[in-house]
């Protein structure tokens, strides 16, 4: 039966028989894929069977290591290098950082705990390690770059290196806190990729989860509302959202949310609700429970939230958010009637809920970063950084308000 499972693999897995880095194969075939097929699409579906096969496999993995790149990060911050006044990830090669580290007067051995984050385009494999058991100046001055908060790093990367880092950060917090087994509390090990780590005496597999977290952007038709909570950075507002109840059924009037979505979002969803709903400093948003939809939770958040009733729903997007243990975003768009306004705030969730028009989000989204402002002058108006999807929210119902206007 083994063997027969062995044969399978490899029918449906050709990639199990690769025993060099994809760019290797990429680069042979590339003429032949323009001729015979899009080029594109068949390197993205080679990339993706790759990559499972270095989850899959650990002396692949193992392998794949040794050629691939590495990003940096201590204590859970990136490392970032300024080149030509812009801010980029520092990457590695494996031998590199086997040479700081034995600069630092440390064994290499702890690049085996490196966690695996994907393939480039180019199919080299990218991988993520923690050295925050070395000094930190040292480190960064050995390799020539600065260890940065990734609250931070947000508003000095490109969306995709952003993605990236996140990812990384989310990935190897999971490891720091998931090294026992629930049932037995006996100690838990991963494999070489760090998709999942098992516990040998129960042989129960735990893999990262990601806790699903809804955020809507609220509209009158002329305006839209935004929201702030008291540990919010000075002078921003963002978009609402709520957390689901056990039980609840659906509501009216959702048509525009896809069934594939609440289906994914159920299965997602971990049995136990994560109280604090501060932990977010770009969005006002809690931790989704098992048992509700989506819907429900929206309606719900307003009306308790700023005392609204949303009249229509509508999905936009989603996004992973690495705070504070993971999240998966689900955004949507909301209406509620123009004759239906009036906001009734709850002081114990938020400080302050206001209606904005058309000028004042389009002048909210052109600032780049944080603004500073002396203590003596009232605080600016700002909103999200691009890289978070409430940015993306307001960007779009911007883009939608200014074409009617047109």
């Amino acid at each position: 039966s083994l063997l027969k499972m062995r044969s399978l693999q490899l029918l449906f897995n050709p990639n199990l028989l690769f025993s060099r880095p994809l760019s290797t194969y990429l680069s042979r075939t590339r003429s032949h894929f323009f001729h015979m097929h899009s080029f594109h699409t068949q390197s993205r579906v080679v990339s993706f069977r790759y990559l499972m096969t270095l989850k899959e496999d650990n002396e692949a993995c193992r392998h794949a290591l040794k050629s691939g790149t590495l990003l940096l990060y201590h204590e859970l911050a990136p490392l970032l290098r300024r080149s030509e006044g812009t801010c980029h990830l520092a990457r590695f090669t494996c031998p590199d950082v086997g040479r700081t580290l034995e600069e630092l007067g440390k064994g290499k051995e702890l690049i085996r705990e490196a966690v695996l984050l994907g393939c480039r385009e180019t199919g080299v494999p990218q991988f993520a390690l923690d050295v925050g058991g070395f000094d930190r100046n040292g480190m960064e001055q050995l390799c020539n770059g600065v260890f940065t908060d990734l609250r931070k790093a947000f508003f000095l990367l490109t969306e995709p290196e952003a993605s990236l880092a996140a990812k990384g950060q989310a990935l190897l917090r999971w490891h720091q806190t998931h090294g026992f087994c629930s049932a037995t509390g006996q100690p838990t090990v991963r494999n070489q990729s760090g998709s999942q780590r098992v516990c040998p005496n129960s042989g129960v597999t735990y893999y990262p989860q990601m806790a699903p977290v809804v955020i809507v952007l609220v509209s009158d038709g002329s305006r839209c509302l935004l929201a702030r909570q008291r540990s919010f950075p000075t002078g921003m507002y963002s978009a609402l959202a709520g957390f689901c109840d056990l039980g609840e059924s659906c509501a009216a009037g959702t048509a525009d949310t896809p069934e594939w979505l609440i289906s994914a979002l159920r299965d997602l969803c971990p049995f136990e609700l994560l109280d604090d709903a501060k932990w977010l400093r770009c969005e006002v948003t809690v931790v989704v429970r098992v048992g509700e939809t989506l819907e429900e939770a929206l309606r719900r958040e307003l009306a308790e939230e700023v005392g609204l009733e949303a009249e229509d729903l509508r999905y936009s997007a989603s996004q992973h958010w690495p705070f504070p243990q993971s999240s998966f975003m689900v955004a949507c768009h909301a209406t509620v009637s123009p004759h239906k306004t009036q906001v009734s705030l709850d002081k114990t969730e938020l400080e302050d809920a206001r209606w904005c028009s058309l000028e004042e989000i389009q002048a909210a989204l052109t600032i780049r970063k944080p603004p500073h402002n002396p203590e003596a002058q009232p605080p600016g108006f700002w909103v999200p950084p691009a890289y978070a999807v409430a940015n993306r929210l307001i960007q779009e119902w911007a883009d939608e308000r200014g074409l009617k206007l047109k």
